[in-house]
């Protein structure tokens, strides 16, 4: 018999993220399951170096941008009713997103993954990269990828 007893939603709060989630609470609920909630932000300190190479850090500025994201977050985990046994938000720092994700499942035993993915293929794909695609071939775990237009099938439904 398969167990669940931890759901990982990782967020960007786009609107595969949102059908992600719609997903991983039901799957949740249905295990009784912890849904753990997890927003990415980008780490400023190690992406701003002038040309001068000196790191221009505006601590402030990524201070901002985690409350910014932990304000949305709580906004997101407090939406629609399917209830799991517990609901866990995070912010993590890192600038990979991919990698932060997996070693947050790791570190917290997670079962299952549930990602929202763009479902971008060619060019766009191979520039812009994918973060579920990393995920999927990284993770500790099984990993469901939802694309936001499962969202309008099942609400159509």
């Amino acid at each position: 018999m398969i167990t669940i007893k931890n759901v990982l939603v990782p967020t960007d709060f786009s609107e595969p993220a949102v059908a992600a989630l719609a997903y991983g609470r039901t799957l949740a609920a249905q295990f009784s399951a912890t849904l753990h909630v997890v927003n990415v932000v980008e780490d400023l300190a190690l992406k701003t170096i002038t040309a001068e190479g000196f790191v221009a850090f505006m601590p402030d500025l990524q201070r901002e941008l985690e409350e910014a994201a932990r304000k949305q977050l709580d906004a997101v985990v407090a939406g629609p009713p399917a209830a799991p046994a517990g609901i866990v938000s995070a912010v993590v720092t890192s600038n990979s997103t991919a990698d932060a994700i997996v070693t947050y499942a790791r570190n917290a035993a997670v079962d299952v993954i549930v990602i929202g993915t763009h479902g971008r293929s060619g060019v766009s794909r191979l520039l812009l990269g994918s973060v579920a695609e990393r995920v999927v071939r990284t993770a500790p775990c099984p990993v469901l990828t939802v694309h936001a237009a499962a969202a309008a099938i099942e609400a159509a439904a």
